[in-house]
């Protein structure tokens, strides 16, 4: 009997922590029902947060910006707000990943600091998640030179016919 004894309480604890824990409160989960909140709606909120920060050039590594400036082209296409940003989301709370591009000059470890501050506000703020963790990877810094470059590259070629 001594054996069965530690079996129920170990079980009857368990169900009071589980039931402590779907009677906290959450603005997504109430008694009137459950809001979800999409993967891509968190990464669209994280990513224009991240945007605002002063020093971010871009987000994205080399390859997704490739493909974003295609996208952005193409009659009808739109700006890809969560490019460089990846999010895993549960009921209560949502971690955040991304990639940017820094501009020469600024203080990177100053940098990671504004952008984790402003998306887990802006994320928190409008989902109601808890967001647990934002972790930066700076991929490249743009440099101010490389602006003209590519204006020069944007000039029209001369027609080879007329």
């Amino acid at each position: 009997m001594s054996e069965k004894s530690p079996e129920r309480s170990t079980s009857s604890t368990s169900t009071t922590t589980s039931a402590q824990g779907a009677a906290s409160p959450s603005a997504l989960v109430t008694s009137q029902g459950r809001t979800s909140i999409a993967d891509s709606v968190v990464a669209k909120i994280a990513g224009l947060a991240a945007k605002e920060v002063t020093g971010v050039h871009a987000l994205g590594g080399g390859a997704a910006r490739a493909i974003g400036s295609i996208r952005e082209r193409i009659p009808g296409g739109r700006t890809n707000h969560s490019q460089g940003v990846g999010v895993e989301v549960g009921e209560r709370e949502a971690a955040v990943d991304i990639d940017l591009i820094a501009e020469y000059g600024v203080a990177i470890a100053d940098l990671a600091a504004g952008v984790r501050r402003n998306v887990i506000a802006s994320v928190e703020r409008m989902t109601g998640l808890k967001v647990t963790e934002v972790n930066i990877d700076v991929n490249d810094v743009h440099l101010p030179q490389e602006d003209d470059a590519d204006d020069a590259d944007a000039e029209p070629a001369p027609s080879r016919v007329q």
